[in-house]
Parts: structure tokens; C-alpha cells; sequence
């Protein structure tokens, strides 16, 4: 990276609170263009309170967050969000049934759910299609996103995701409802776009190092709220580090550009 480019996402010290529980402490995390992050931990390690605070939806108890160099609390916050992609089981769900896939994607245009909320051109629309083609989604477009298998639907939001040429794509557990072949296909879609050096930064929120896919850099582990490591993902991916991030002894392994990890079994 060179010395001029501002991070796409920085937090110094965050915290927070809810309902008088912590659920994040004391999180520094540096994310720069052209990295591609995966953040693992265990239920309730604040992976996804992490995701919405970086995704702008929601505000730390305490420190700061800069996106592209604009602190939160002094900027625009609807017009910096149009700068982060979010595929989300929650947004998946905000989607009316009866939309195109098409609509889906173009309506990430403005942020909107709905395509007559807004005035959309052809250019817009164009833009929709060739995005679903890029994730191999290109016959998807006319049928409504209701008909569509879990896989199909995740391909479309991450074409939404990318509608906008957003800094950075946050997802939080893409493959968590999708069976074998949807997760593959998943998976290769997102090493597609990873290896890809005009790809914005990316972050995958998951549970499984198995669904980490090729082309990432990153890592981050998380547990009870707190960073217990990160860096380059062939530094914070041990067993030692998996182990004391999942509470239990595994032994983490690496082939074909592909992680995955047991537990170990007694000698």
C-alpha cells in the first residue's frame, strides 16, 4: 500500500454496551484497501455487534470509527453507508418476496427496498444485470427473489452489495444457511472477486475456517468481546490461537488454498 491511501476502516479502542452487558471491549482494527478479512469466533464473541458498527448502523459506547478517513459523529452518516456493501440475513429478510432480482440489485442505487421510491436509469439498470452476471447470477434477473434457492438469493445480495462501488463489503455469515453445493459455489464466487485487485476491501464474519475462501489475507479472532488476535491470516490461523478462540483443542489445517480444522482427537 502506498504511503498516501487513507485505511477504508479504522477503530481505536471501541467499545460497547448494551443493556448494561458488554459485548465488545477495547477493539483496535485497521482495515486497508485491497485486504480481505476473515473474523472468526465462537456465538456471542461480538462478530456481529462488529460488523453493524462498521457497517454504520450502529455507534460504539466508547472510542472512534473512520470510515475512509471521515470520523463517525462528524460526518454524514447516510452518505458514507452508501460506501459500505452489507449482505446480512436481516437485510435479506427486510425484501419483498415478490421484487426481481434485478430490483434487488438496483435498488442498492439509493439504500432503498423498494424500486419506486426512486427514479432509476438505464444505466442503473444495466449496471444490476452485468453485476448478477458477475457473480453468475445472469439468468436471475427477471425471476422474483422468492423463487430463488438460498444460494441464488445470497448471489443477489452480494451483487446488491457491489452496486454502489462501495470501499468495502461486509458479510456476515453468507454461508450460514446454504447447503453443500451453495456453499461451494459461494465460496468460489467470493474468491473470484478476493483475487480480483479491483475488488473493494472485504470482510466475512464466520464460524467455520472451512468457508474462508481463497484470495483472503486477513484475520481477525474474537472472543468474549475482546481481539485475541489478528494480522496476516497465516499468522492468527493456528491451532494454538483457533483453540483459545473456540475453547477447545483443535488442530487447524491448510490444502489447496482451503483451511479446515477438528478437534483433536485423545491420544
Amino acid at each position: 500500500m502506498s504511503s498516501n491511501q487513507t485505511p477504508v476502516l479504522r477503530l481505536r479502542q471501541v467499545g460497547f454496551v448494551r443493556a448494561h452487558k458488554p459485548i465488545l471491549t477495547n477493539v483496535s482494527w485497521t482495515i486497508e484497501p485491497a485486504q480481505r478479512w476473515a473474523v472468526l469466533g465462537a456465538n456471542g464473541s461480538g462478530k456481529t455487534t462488529l460488523l453493524q458498527i462498521a457497517a454504520l448502523y450502529e455507534h460504539p459506547s466508547c472510542g472512534s470509527v473512520e470510515l475512509l478517513g471521515q470520523k463517525l459523529g462528524k460526518a454524514d452518516v447516510r452518505e458514507l453507508r452508501q460506501r459500505v456493501g452489507f449482505v446480512s440475513a436481516s437485510l435479506a429478510q427486510m425484501l419483498r418476496p415478490h421484487l426481481t432480482a434485478t430490483d434487488v440489485v438496483m435498488t442498492a442505487r439509493y439504500g432503498a427496498l423498494e424500486p419506486w421510491w426512486h427514479t432509476y436509469s438505464q444505466a442503473d439498470r444495466l449496471r444490476a444485470e452485468q453485476l448478477l452476471e458477475d457473480v453468475g447470477a445472469g439468468g436471475l434477473g427477471q425471476r422474483s427473489i422468492g423463487t430463488l434457492s438460498s444460494g441464488e438469493r445470497q448471489r443477489v445480495q452480494l451483487a446488491r452489495s457491489l452496486m454502489t462501488n462501495p470501499a468495502l463489503v461486509l458479510l456476515d455469515e453468507p454461508a450460514s444457511a446454504l447447503d453443500l453445493a451453495g456453499r461451494e459455489m459461494l465460496i468460489a464466487d467470493l474468491a473470484r472477486i478476493a483475487n480480483n485487485p479491483a475488488s473493494p476491501a472485504l470482510v466475512m464474519v464466520t464460524h467455520r475456517v472451512e468457508e474462508i475462501p481463497p484470495g483472503f489475507t486477513h484475520g481477525l479472532l474474537l472472543r468474549n468481546g475482546e481481539v485475541l488476535a489478528q494480522g496476516p491470516l497465516e499468522q492468527v490461523l493456528t491451532s494454538a490461537q483457533l483453540s483459545a478462540c473456540f475453547g477447545i483443542s483443535l488442530e487447524l489445517g491448510h490444502r489447496n488454498g482451503r483451511w479446515h480444522a477438528q478437534a483433536q482427537t485423545p491420544s
